[in-house]
This record gives C-alpha cells, sequence and structure tokens, in this order.
C-alpha cells in the first residue's frame, strides 16, 4: 500500500496539516480498499500547531519508509528548519520520495535545495519572498500547482486540496480521484490560477507626485475610450515623457495602468450585481465584449462568467 507521511513542524498551519491526512486517509479503490496509508510525523515529540499540541506518532525515520512526503505551511515561513529535518528530506529525496508541499511548504522544500533549477509555487502573498530567499527557484506566482515530477508544490489552502487531488489521479486514474474529490464537495479541476483569488486592488496613486491629478483623471474616465495622446495632453507632457514618468513612478505604462483599473471595476460588478457580462465590459470601457474577457482571463486567470460563479456575493442572488 502508498505509504504518506505528513511532516508536522512547530507553528504547522492546522488547514495545512489535515488537509491530506483526511483527503488520502478517505481515498478508496474501486473493490473498497483504501488507496493510501497516512503516517504523521515530526522532528519532535510535540509540535505546536497554535490552538492545539500535536504529539506525532512516527519520527523522522518515517519519511525513508514513505512512498509520498507531504509538507504542510508553517506559520512563520522564515523560521530555521533544523538540520535533521532537511537531511532526512534529502535522503527520502534520494530514495526516490516524491515530495509535494502545501502553502508555505514550499519554503521548507526549498530549504533543502532540491527545488533548485525547478519551477515551483506558494501562497500570492509569500512568492515574493520564496523568489528572494530561493533565488535558484523559478517562483510562479499564478498557478495552482506545479508537477515536476517527484517534486510538486501548491498554492495555499484549498489549492493543498487540488494537489492531493491530482496525486490521487496521478497515481489511481480519474474516477478515483473523482471519488475522492466527491467525499470533498469540490470538484476534481478548478478552472485558473490562484491569480483569481488575489485581492487587485486599485491601482497605486503616489501621493504628491506629479501623476496624482491625471491618475485621478484616469479613474474618473476610466469608462471611455482613453487614448495615451488624452492622458498625455491631460497631464501637460509628450507621450514620450509620460510613459517614463509612469515607469517610474508605478512601475508600469499608462494604459496598461488603465487596464488594470478597469478590470479591478469589473471584478467589482461580477461580485456585487447580475449585469450581463457584455454589459459590464461597456461599463467599464471595453468597446468589444470579446476583448474584455480575452483582457480578464489574460489578467485575472479565469473568465468573467466562472470568476462570478466563485465570487458573486450571495446578497445579490
Amino acid at each position: 500500500m502508498h505509504t504518506v507521511a505528513v511532516l508536522a513542524l512547530d507553528r504547522v498551519i492546522p488547514f495545512d496539516l489535515s488537509t491530506p491526512i483526511e483527503v488520502f486517509a478517505r481515498t478508496r479503490l474501486p473493490d473498497g480498499h483504501p488507496a493510501y496509508r497516512v503516517r504523521i510525523c515530526g522532528a519532535t515529540p510535540t509540535v505546536d500547531a497554535g490552538a492545539f499540541t500535536l504529539r506525532p506518532p512516527w519520527g523522522l525515520e518515517a519519511l525513508r519508509d514513505a512512498d509520498t512526503v507531504i509538507l504542510p505551511g508553517c506559520a512563520d515561513p522564515t523560521a530555521e528548519i533544523p538540520g535533521e529535518v532537511l537531511a532526512a528530506l534529502r535522503e527520502a529525496a534520494a530514495a526516490g520520495t516524491r515530495m509535494a508541499s502545501i502553502c508555505s511548504g514550499a519554503f521548507v522544500l526549498a530549504a533543502t535545495g532540491l527545488l533548485d533549477g525547478l519551477r515551483a509555487t506558494t501562497h500570492w502573498l509569500g512568492t515574493d519572498l520564496l523568489a528572494a530567499l530561493h533565488p535558484a527557484v523559478d517562483v510562479d506566482p499564478d498557478v495552482l500547482y506545479v508537477d515536476n515530477g517527484q517534486f510538486l508544490t501548491s498554492a495555499g489552502a484549498a489549492a493543498g486540496l487540488d494537489l492531493c487531488l491530482y496525486m490521487i489521479r496521478r497515481d489511481h486514474g480519474s474516477a478515483v480521484a473523482a471519488d475522492a474529490a466527491r467525499l470533498s464537495v469540490v470538484p476534481l479541476e478548478r478552472e485558473g490560477g490562484q491569480a483569481q483569488f488575489i485581492v487587485h486592488d486599485r491601482p497605486p496613486t503616489p501621493r504628491g507626485s506629479v501623476l496624482e491629478p491625471v491618475l485621478r483623471w484616469m479613474e474618473d474616465n476610466a469608462t471611455r475610450e482613453i487614448t495615451l495622446e488624452d492622458i498625455a495632453a491631460q497631464a501637460n507632457m509628450s507621450t514620450r515623457t509620460l510613459n517614463r514618468r509612469f515607469r517610474e513612478q508605478t512601475g508600469t505604462t499608462p494604459l496598461q495602468w488603465l487596464l488594470r483599473s478597469r478590470i479591478r471595476r469589473a471584478q467589482h460588478l461580477l461580485e456585487t450585481t447580475d449585469h450581463p457580462i457584455d454589459r459590464i465590459a461597456g461599463q467599464v470601457g471595453f468597446g468589444s465584449p470579446t476583448a474584455f474577457r480575452d483582457r480578464f482571463k489574460r489578467i485575472v486567470g479565469t473568465g468573467p462568467q466562472s470568476y462570478r460563479s466563485s465570487f458573486r456575493s450571495l446578497s445579490v442572488d
């Protein structure tokens, strides 16, 4: 039987810890037999899990006997990983053990060096930090999970469930995975990446900068057709100077800034109204509903209808 070892370190996030335990332990093969044996492992006799203290039944030696090791996230991703933990993970990896991280568990896996040169992800709040601490890792902030074969990583919270179901499908096929998904009351696959869950705030307006008045004007007029020349005239600058100032003070171009403002307004309308999508396209300044759908999916990671299904306020229904 396939053994899954879930490693609980101090300040482990309980949600990340419980997800693989529940999903793998409840998975059944077509004949009704369990598909996995799950073991909770720790580096110490007791583990601080925040709201409770955990006593893992197995120690690090269980990692050597596992077919898959799951690394849940910890509350402090910058905490130093004990040397014996890193050594045990490297030893298990050398023996061919599959390793998967959930949320900030990617920081533990990256600390072993096993992700060097590979693509990986983590919760969108931590992607910049992961890239800064481990520059040899190719961090992708937009996806729900990444499969490198032996090493897999997932984004935050529910993306860990997506990854577990993906591994079940890889191990035992779609029928077994679909049954596991039904038990968890989730779809076997979700459309889009984690970009759809990132809060896209209003594009930054640098207070006191020479661009502040024109940025306010762009927000107020975002629903009508605006050209680069219109923005330059409003700012009393040449288009070349305008582009340079924008890149210096906002990190993007005027038209990209405007586009981001329109998409954020569209997200708000999708969440809070029942307006048809074609109408919303016009309300936020897109002349073509097709262009709106294309741009929305590029920026958010999923289509407007799927976004609405996931985030529409219950009060609108």
